[in-house]
């Protein structure tokens, strides 16, 4: 085969990310053609249309007529000068693929494991990034009522006492509620997710008075990084809720953003109650029930946009607090708020 395999798998994963249906079958097709060195290849999906490369061959009306009987028999059956393949997805029947050309049938059928691979990578990833998209819808109507009822107890207390600091936190409370609710592009910034996470501290350190202790340093040349939207809004959150509420006395939240070389590394601590780190893991593995979907969420959002070497760390000990730890590049193509 002139082309490598590994450069047409490549080629399909990227051409098909969208499927039989997508803006790069016919690139796809042209792939698969180069590979087998043959005259056409056309690619269809259910619904009979056959995208072929390099241009519509002169048989196009037998063709059309075979991958009828291909999509509705299921069978391997050809007609010189043509072989069909149905491509079968999951379990699922999802198209067919037809090449024009000698070439031998069991050449066809590794091109067309190829091609189902890429469509199954690709239906994959794209269940993936609905659920994280639909945990970030979650994340983002997911406001404690518990939180909201003492921070509005608060501020109404402090109206008649301290009228300036009641209009502070009132203000502090109306940029949290907007910037968990509102309709954000894909990605934000440093600097916007910080100001998230001290209006959130600010409300939260008027609930919880002298027992809530909080740093907040971000160097400046990471203000501009880009990032997912709310990615620290819910550490920050998880270390009030689950490490410094539960314990007695004073708590301490510490979050910090700097620059190690190339990347941002951002911590989230709180020395709270801290938790066993098998039960860390089986929160980032999605499996720690519905009260803790904010650091999954967050950890699979960051490895589909930066890559499996990225997400989460955290370090933790019952007894000892949490260190949830964030490194994103602070160059990404693509990425951009």
């Amino acid at each position: 085969m002139a082309v490598s395999v590994l450069s047409m798998a490549r080629h399909i994963a990227e051409e098909l990310k969208d499927g039989l249906s997508g803006a790069g079958v016919r690139s796809a097709a042209r792939g698969v053609r180069r590979l087998l060195a043959v005259d056409f290849v056309g690619m269809s999906d259910l619904s009979s249309r056959v995208v072929w490369a390099p241009a519509e061959p002169p048989f196009y009306a037998d063709a059309n007529a075979l991958v009828e009987k291909v999509l509705h028999s299921e069978t391997r059956e050809g007609r010189s000068p043509l072989v069909a393949v149905p491509l079968h997805v999951h379990n699922e029947l999802a198209g067919v693929l037809v090449v024009a050309g000698a070439t031998r049938r069991a050449e066809v059928r590794e091109a067309s494991a190829w091609i189902v691979e890429a469509l199954e990578r690709g239906r994959l990833e794209a269940s993936a990034e609905q659920a994280a998209q639909a945990e970030l819808r979650a994340l983002r109507a997911e406001i404690s009522p518990h939180f909201v009822y003492n921070a509005l107890t608060v501020i109404a207390a402090l109206v008649s006492s301290e009228p300036d600091r009641s209009r502070e936190l009132m203000l502090d409370f109306a940029d949290y509620i907007r910037y968990s609710l509102a309709k954000h592009g894909e990605y934000t910034t440093v600097a916007d997710e910080f100001h998230a996470i001290e209006t959130y501290l600010a409300l939260q350190r008027a609930v919880l008075g002298d027992r809530l202790q909080v740093q907040v340093r971000v160097a400046p040349e990471v203000l501009a990084v880009a990032l997912p939207y709310l990615v620290l809004q819910p550490l920050v959150e998880n270390a009030v809720r689950h490490g410094i509420e539960p314990r007695a006395g004073t708590g301490h939240v510490q979050v910090r953003g700097e620059a190690e070389g190339n990347d941002c590394v951002i911590s989230v601590e709180d020395d709270g109650v801290g938790m066993d780190p098998a039960l860390a893991e089986e929160i980032l593995a999605g499996r720690g029930g519905t009260d803790s979907v904010g650091l999954a969420n967050v950890d699979r959002r960051l490895r589909n946009v930066y890559g499996p070497w990225y997400g989460l760390v955290v370090e933790t000990a019952v007894d000892e607090g949490t260190r949830v730890v964030v490194r994103i590049p602070r160059f990404q193509p693509g990425v951009m708020p």
